[in-house]
């Protein structure tokens, strides 16, 4: 189990230049407080939606126009929430692995990913050429 919250990260810590050991307790706590910023936003957004949003819609609407894009409207904003309630639960998931010291590795082979990978999605859970073979065999398979 790996505690990294007691670990300050620079102001102008960038993990691609660090030359120390890979996933240090200095990049994990960077990509940790990554992670945790980034659900907080999406949180905050996914509540601001609720408060906004679908409390304040009016289905209803007299005009079949106008309810027809109030009903989109409101479709659209679900799958978004839906979308966003997903990434959430991969941002969770890294989080866990950053707890479990498994963070940054691939899940396939074990390979470490590449730290602008990880920059780049901090929820990445493939290294790029396992990933690129990944979505090779999707295409694959769904053109049969």
């Amino acid at each position: 189990m790996t505690n990294t919250s007691n670990v300050t990260v620079p102001p102008d810590y960038d993990p691609k230049t660090d030359s120390g050991e890979f996933m240090n307790p200095v990049m994990l706590e960077y990509f940790r407080q990554k992670l945790i910023a980034w659900r907080e936003e999406l949180l905050k957004e996914s509540q601001q939606t609720i408060e906004n949003t679908l409390q304040g819609t009016e289905l209803q609407k007299p005009d079949l126009a106008d309810r027809a894009s109030a009903e989109t409207d409101h479709a659209l904003e679900l799958r978004t929430r839906d979308r966003e309630r997903k990434l959430i639960n991969k941002i969770n998931d890294a989080l866990m692995r950053i707890e479990d010291g498994e963070y940054g590795y691939c899940e396939e082979t074990g390979e470490p990913i590449t730290v602008a990978r990880l920059d780049a999605r901090p929820i990445a859970t493939l290294s790029l050429e396992a990933q690129e073979r990944h979505e090779r065999m999707e295409k694959t398979h769904r053109e049969e």
